[in-house]
């Protein structure tokens, strides 16, 4: 056993009599001890349910012949850290999660782990934290957040963003919002439609880490505990059989993944994830795979904000092996990778059946026929663009308008919320890229600030930020090279038209390439506004998001 190296023989008295400090028996000790990496805190709602999560998957560990033991991850509430400066401080932890979890599991030499995540970075700091270790391990999240109700119609946090517009533009009044924000987020869990954390915890599932609706079952089911139970218990016949999560994270694996993002429609930020996860798997993906995917995978999913399905409804309709089995139908998977399960894709899969072709499209008859993700490519984007094609409507996947300019997230709030921003507008806001935020902060308030002002079908908004999967209408994010790397969207502007064809895969400022050549000879860094701590290390060391904000060694 790996472990022990800190259990047996003379020289490990030392550690023994620490392990007797903590109330350990020698029975304990001579089996496999299991971290249990627990994501338990009492600020995220996606979280605050771990802790019964995390005692199931111990009873589990220990039903299997295993040895469990907890130690902490970090998680930050996207969507309390959303619109002010905290959400500066949202995606740098997920290599701070990534960094401390793989500290800890080395430092104490543990022979298997379970990951008890939920939210936006967390999932994907602890999927890459398991690739880079590589021990036997297995993924149990907390499960998303029931819908919420306002006048008999589903609600997520979307709604309440949105409200806040409607608030603005005097469509709403402050008893309607007060209804909304006492009803949209019923139950604990992660937020209830299709965004970051669900997008994650789906993929988690498609990738082959986490077991049959570890990214759909809600979070108050008492099947969820039964879940994290057989997780435990997984995870000890993973580690029996030296199942690790490189025999699972393969190049094979990240297509099955990337052909399921497409075909529910999951949140643009796995365009910054799934680099990241495979990164350190030692596989490396390149956006353009993204597109070569999405053109041969059909979008079976509208889950909010692109409709009006939620996660409880996905789960109703058999969860995410059911979109797998209908997508297996057209031979895009690869059957035979090793999966959590000890079993393979198409094991897996073999009796998953679609029950609700409400919630989950036939593939004879998808939304689209190609995926809910586009990469975008031209001047403004020479290394490319992500957007959710499947939450834009018809109207606005080719569209040209004039650049509206700004250079923080902040402005360009105060210009939407103040009546400046007209039908036909492009707003472009820059310089909030990885190292230009730094951190790469999410765009929901603009964005639902266009929709609840009655804009989201006729204004399109461009960022070298990112979008939170509550996000719609036509906002494209990740723009790369960045502003603050002198990228070309920070040479665009006031007035500039911008082209915009999502179906060609195109985004262009139509400025003759001399004018951009003087205005790139004019233009000079900005000032980095903050110098000190761990955001300064940080943007020094991160790499660009069509790379997936990895931080260079």
């Amino acid at each position: 056993m790996r472990s022990d190296s800190v259990k047996k023989g003379i020289a490990q008295a030392p550690h023994r009599s620490l392990w007797n400090a903590l109330g350990m028996t020698g029975e304990e000790l001579d089996r496999p001890l299991v971290g249990v990496v627990s994501s338990y805190n009492e600020i995220v709602p996606g979280h605050m349910n771990l802790d019964k999560i995390v005692e199931a998957v111990k009873q589990g560990v220990a039903m299997a012949g295993g040895t469990p033991i907890v130690f902490p991850a970090i998680a930050v509430c996207d969507g309390i850290a959303m619109g002010h400066q905290g959400m500066k401080y949202s995606l740098v932890t997920r290599d701070l999660i990534a960094d401390s979890t793989e500290c800890m599991a080395m430092a104490h030499q543990f022979d298997a782990l379970v990951m008890v995540p939920n939210c936006d970075k967390n999932v994907p700091g602890l999927l890459m934290a398991a690739a880079r270790l590589n021990i036997p391990t297995v993924f149990v999240s907390g499960g998303p957040m029931l819908a919420g109700r306002v006048h008999g119609e589903k609600t997520s946090l979307s709604s309440i963003f949105e409200a806040v517009g409607a608030y603005t533009a005097g469509t709403l009044d402050m008893e309607g919002l007060k209804e909304y924000e006492e009803k949209t987020c019923p139950s604990c869990g992660s937020c209830s439609g299709m965004y970051t954390a669900n997008s994650m915890n789906c993929l988690t599932e498609a990738l082959g880490m986490g077991l049959r609706g570890n990214g759909t079952i809600p979070a108050v089911y008492s099947e969820r505990i039964r879940l994290a139970k057989h997780a435990g218990m997984a995870v000890m016949e993973l580690y029996r059989r030296n199942i690790c999560p490189r025999d699972i994270m393969t190049a094979e694996a990240f297509e099955n993944a990337l052909t399921i993002d497409m075909a529910l429609g999951c949140s643009t930020n796995s365009m910054l994830h799934l680099p990241a996860i495979a990164h350190e798997a030692g596989v490396e993906i390149d956006l353009d795979i993204a597109n070569a995917i999405s053109a041969k995978t059909p979008n079976l999913c509208h889950l909010a904000p692109a409709g009006h399905t939620y996660m409880e409804d996905l789960n109703e309709a058999g969860g995410v092996y059911a979109v797998m089995k209908e997508i297996s139908k057209l031979g895009l998977l690869h059957l035979g990778c090793m999966t959590a399960t000890g079993k393979t894709v198409g094991e897996n899969i073999e009796n998953a059946a679609n029950k609700d072709p409400g919630t989950i499209r036939p593939v004879e008859d998808p939304y689209s026929k190609t995926g809910g993700i586009a990469v975008l490519r031209g001047n403004i984007a020479p290394d490319g663009a992500v957007v959710k094609r499947s939450a834009v409507v018809p109207e606005m996947l080719s569209h040209r308008g004039p650049a509206r300019v700004f250079d923080c997230e902040e402005d360009a709030i105060d210009a939407i919320k103040g009546g400046l921003i007209r039908a036909g507008d492009v707003v472009v806001i820059r310089y909030e890229g990885p190292k230009g935020g730094p951190g790469m902060r999410e765009m929901l308030n603009p964005t639902s600030a266009i929709a609840g002002m009655g804009l989201g079908s006729t204004v399109a908004l461009i960022t070298d930020g990112r979008f939170s999967g509550a996000s719609r209408g036509a906002s494209i994010g990740h723009v790369s090279p960045e502003a603050a790397m002198g990228g070309n969207i920070a040479l665009i502007q006031e007035g500039d038209t911008i082209a915009i064809d999502i179906n060609a895969n195109t985004l262009d400022v139509l400025v003759p390439e001399e004018e951009l050549a003087r205005r790139r000879g004019a233009w000079k860094p900005k000032e980095p506004a903050i110098k000190t701590g761990y955001l300064a290390r940080y943007m020094s060391l991160v790499t660009s998001a069509d790379k997936g904000a990895i931080l260079r060694v």
